[in-house]
Formats: C-alpha cells, sequence, structure tokens
C-alpha cells in the first residue's frame, strides 16, 4: 500500500480530496498532512484517526512518500513539486502550474487515462470547468468528431475558494466583497482570473488549451466565455458543439447513458434537466437540455453541470491515483 501526502490539507480542496479518500476507501499505508506555516498544528481527522498538520517543507519527503495530492496553489507547487518527485513521489497537481507543460500529461480518466504512462513524476489535475466538459465531449468526439465548441460558464464561488464562499454569505448580508472585485450576491461577474492581451481571461484560455491538450485535438477550434454566479457549489455549462458529421439526437443521449462518469438528465417535458443543487455531493457529470443548434450545420446544445470541488478537483485527482495504484 503506497505511503500518500496531501499538501494543502487544511483548504478547501485539500479537505475534500480527504473524505473523498476515505469514500473512496483509497489503500493507505501511512497518510501525511501538509500545510501552510500557519495550518501547522491543526488537527484534521481520517478514517478515525487524528492526524497532525506539518508545515510544508524542502525536507517533507525525505521519508519514503509514494503519491502526494497537491492542492496548495500555484507557486507551491513549481516549489515544491519537482522536490518530491526527486525523491520518487508521483505529484498529482491541482494548480495551474504543470497542466501546459509539455512532459506533464494532463489526465481526466474518463477521458485519457492512458496518458498516466508517460508521467515523470507530476501529473495535472485540470481546471474544474475543462474536466465536466471533457467528460461529456469526449464520447462524442469519439463518434462524430467535433469541429467547433463554444464554452458558457455559470461558475461557482466556490471556485475561487473560501473566499468566493464568504464573499457570496457576506454580500448577501449587505457586506463588501474581498476576493471579488465586484459584489457577487444577486449578481454575474463575467470575469474569473485575469484578463490577457487577447481580451480573454484566463479562465477562459485554460478552458480552450487544457481541452485541447485532454482530447488529443490541437486543431479544434474553441471559444469560451467564463461567468461567476452567486451559487455556491457547482458549475454549470452550457456547451454548443459542431460535429464534422451528422448525428441522431437519440443516439447522441445513448452513447451519454452510457458513458463512464456522466449521468443524463434530459427530461425536459417534466422539467428534469441538471442543476448545481442536485449536482452538490456528486462526482458524476450531468448531462441534459439536449438540442440540435439548428444555424449551423450538425450543431448540438448541451448544459452540463458537476460539482467543481468534487469532479471538479478533488475527486478527479483521487481518481488518478487510483489509476497509478492499479497500474
Amino acid at each position: 500500500m503506497p505511503k500518500v501526502a496531501v499538501v494543502g490539507a487544511t483548504g478547501m480542496v485539500g479537505r475534500m480530496m480527504l473524505r473523498v479518500l476515505e469514500e473512496r476507501n483509497f489503500p493507505i499505508d501511512e497518510l501525511y498532512l501538509f500545510a501552510s506555516a500557519k495550518s501547522a498544528g491543526s488537527e484534521i481527522e481520517f478514517k478515525g484517526k487524528k492526524y497532525i498538520v506539518e508545515e510544508l517543507k524542502e525536507d517533507s519527503f525525505d521519508r519514503g512518500i509514494d503519491i502526494a495530492l497537491f492542492s496548495a496553489g500555484a507557486s507551491t507547487s513549481l516549489k515544491f513539486a519537482k522536490i518530491a518527485a526527486s525523491k520518487g513521489c508521483v505529484v498529482i497537481d491541482n494548480s495551474s502550474a504543470w497542466r501546459m507543460h509539455d512532459d506533464v500529461p494532463l489526465v481526466v480518466p474518463e477521458v485519457n487515462p492512458e496518458d498516466i504512462n508517460w508521467h515523470k513524476g507530476i501529473i495535472a489535475n485540470p481546471n474544474c470547468s475543462t474536466i465536466q466538459a471533457v467528460v461529456a465531449l469526449k464520447p462524442l468526439d469519439l463518434k462524430y468528431k467535433i469541429k467547433r465548441i463554444v464554452y458558457s460558464t455559470y461558475q461557482a464561488v466556490s471556485g475561487a475558494g473560501q473566499g468566493g464562499y464568504e464573499d457570496l454569505q457576506n454580500g448577501i448580508k449587505g457586506i463588501a466583497p474581498k476576493k471579488f472585485i465586484h459584489p457577487i450576491a444577486f449578481n454575474v461577474i463575467p470575469h474569473i482570473d485575469v484578463f490577457m492581451d487577447n481580451g480573454y481571461t484566463k479562465e477562459e484560455m485554460k478552458m480552450i488549451e487544457e481541452t485541447k491538450k485532454i482530447m488529443h485535438r490541437p486543431d479544434l477550434k474553441i471559444t469560451a466565455t467564463t461567468v461567476r454566479v452567486p451559487v455556491y457549489h457547482g458549475h454549470s455549462e452550457s456547451i454548443n458543439v459542431e460535429f464534422e458529421k451528422d448525428f441522431n439526437l437519440e443516439e447522441i443521449k445513448e452513447i451519454l447513458k452510457n458513458s463512464k462518469g456522466v449521468i443524463l438528465m434530459d427530461d425536459p417535458s417534466n422539467n428534469i434537466y441538471p442543476m448545481p443543487i442536485l449536482a452538490e455531493g456528486k462526482n458524476e457529470v450531468f448531462v441534459g437540455r439536449l438540442r440540435r443548434d439548428f444555424s449551423v450545420e450538425h450543431g448540438l446544445n448541451m448544459w452540463v453541470v458537476a460539482d467543481n470541488i468534487r469532479k471538479g478537483a478533488a475527486t478527479n485527482a483521487v481518481q488518478i491515483a487510483e489509476l497509478l495504484v492499479n497500474n
């Protein structure tokens, strides 16, 4: 059984990683919890046993740790992931630090599990909004070959961490925001991460570039608009897809119904479709509102929802760890 570490164990995603490891009964010989100096010394319970959180240091991995789940931000990952990898540890990193490095696999287990085979000690966990999109898109790409994707996202405040969560809680009470530059309560902000020179935000460019890498489709034409909405948990996405060839809508539903990690929720006559409130606490990706886009040839509209802290972060990382253990 592997020795496992969670880096950033006291954060929102780190705590969820521990919960998912416990829920899925991941095999662990010894568990180590790391965080910043500020959080060091705090206690976290895992499988009925209390663990003391240690400060992350350069010698933290000098004890034969096999797998480390990192969720402590890009700067921490840039500094410590290589140190951990040099000690024989495989790092599964949840930050943006390594995702677009050519020698680092970017993995969604339902989509490109084979890519873990060429890791060099670091495997990147994709952006939360990208993960749920590609889980729904990959089986359709295999069948019809996607020509173009238009992403429009409606992303929960928990995607911005504890500060985002608190901004919504406080904003409802009329308190000014600290994390976001505008109030998020009773508002919609078309701005996630920093703006780039091309007018897109970094979040939008992440979705575009990561989708191409994960799906092994560098030729894909993709555009994106990412938006923060006043929802605590669960990202929603309107995805418009143009295929190379024609499709049968019932066949699309059948493909999605039988796809790993997907739950089809598409019965509009009974008002059944995915919503964040239904996806919260679940590990699957929910797909619905399937309909033809009559404005283009071979066009499809779909609505995709998932819990961004689970499948969008913690669960995907644990699934990668499971691939490593079972490989």
